[in-house]
């Protein structure tokens, strides 16, 4: 890249690859500076998509069918393994074949005209009248941030960076299946898995087994807790004797968006702004919906039709007001005795809906919600194919 571009993007992740492929399509030279040769490697995400994404962002209009798999509905379970199981009309989640999505997308924004460039790490930069010089990869009038939360931008252009994070760790079972596949099973413990959840999920090909919990000094702790994880849920899933055909781990924000977010010509999006719920740690409907719409206000810019957006638009971002609070309760006071009691209530199915199927009420009678408690665990065991 020698000449001048409209823009760079910093990171093919899935901000990244929906803000270069917004630009690309309004017709901007963009090009992503991906340090990965493959965007599917290394990828640090469990790759659940929820249903507001697919209806909301239209980048995901054309997801093969064969890269995800449906999920209907949670089994949340208790300290004591107690459950009951959460579910919304209508409402779904996508289990994904996460590295085959992150191939697809970077099509799509090459498809629209994106230049990706593999193999090319963010170095240096500097400011000019123009934009930014990028030294040996020449000049760009923009520059977007979308390279996770350890953001090189933003520690060069001296923008905000997480301070709170979660630490989690997934294993990938092949040739595995577990009883009740359609359900996304949630397990609340506070001594394995402190500020968060552990999980089983069957993916697409994969059986997905992770927990992510507070980082609190060393993170290796995370890989302790997953081995006892595995153990206490022997009785239902036992993946002891097996093991992962791929492991993935990694620093999930959990303090909402960084301030500051953006500057003069430079956008953090994605994983990079903090833009991850502090509760749920989900980024990627946010990711890739105000990825785009980072894309179509930065082409307005360049096109002189708006102000920089790192003014007006920034203040679009989500700012996870009752999140953060939620975030702060969970961290000092979750209790799982606590936990184990209420887990029949209405207050907690309550809470329990509004955490994942994302809009109040949805557990009002009318809408027909299933909610069924088992007193005791009954044995699932996971089974060769």
């Amino acid at each position: 890249m020698t000449t001048q571009i409209d823009c760079a993007v910093v990171g093919a992740s899935f901000a990244g690859l929906a803000c270069a492929t917004a630009l690309a399509r309004a017709g901007m030279r963009v090009t992503v500076l991906e340090k990965k040769a493959d965007p599917g490697e290394k990828l640090h995400t469990t790759g659940i998509i929820v249903k507001e994404a697919i209806d909301q962002v239209t980048l995901l209009d054309g997801l093969p069918a064969e890269l995800v798999r449906r999920i209907n509905g949670v089994r949340l379970y208790a300290p004591s393994l107690r459950y009951v199981d959460l579910a919304a009309p209508g409402y779904y989640f996508l289990a994904t074949d996460t590295p085959e999505v992150m191939r697809w997308l970077a099509a799509r924004a090459e498809q629209a005209g994106a230049r990706m460039a593999y193999r090319r790490s963010f170095e240096r930069v500097a400011r000019i009248q123009s934009g930014f010089d990028l030294g040996e990869l020449g000049t760009t009038r923009f520059l977007v941030g979308a390279d996770g939360p350890n953001s090189r931008v933003a520690k060069t252009l001296g923008l905000g960076q997480s301070t709170k994070f979660l630490f989690g760790v997934e294993y990938e079972y092949t040739g595995v299946e577990i009883a009740e596949p359609d359900k996304l099973h949630c397990f609340i413990d506070r001594r394995l898995a402190p500020g968060y959840i552990a999980w089983v999920v069957a993916g697409v090909g994969v059986v997905q087994v992770g927990i992510a919990r507070r980082v609190r000094g060393d993170r290796s702790a995370a890989n302790a807790a997953m081995a006892a994880f595995l153990e206490k849920i022997a009785p239902l899933f036992d993946f002891r004797r097996m093991q992962p055909a791929s492991v993935r781990a990694g620093m999930i924000p959990c303090g909402g968006v960084v301030q500051p977010v953006a500057a003069p010509r430079v956008l953090l999006v994605g994983d990079a702004a903090g833009m991850v719920s502090p509760l749920t740690a989900g980024g990627i409907h946010t990711a890739l919906k105000h990825g785009l719409a980072a894309g179509h206000a930065i082409a307005d810019y360049l096109n002189g039709k708006k102000e920089d957006p790192s003014g007006w638009f920034v203040r679009s971002y989500p700012r996870f007001r009752t999140k953060r609070l939620l975030r702060f309760l969970f961290d000092h006071f979750q209790s799982d005795v606590l936990f184990d009691l209420l887990l029949s209530t209405k207050l907690m199915r309550a809470v329990a809906g509004i955490i994942y199927f994302h809009h109040k009420g949805v557990f009002d009678p009318v809408a027909h919600t299933t909610v069924i408690r088992k007193d005791e665990p009954k044995a699932e065991n996971t089974s060769s194919r």
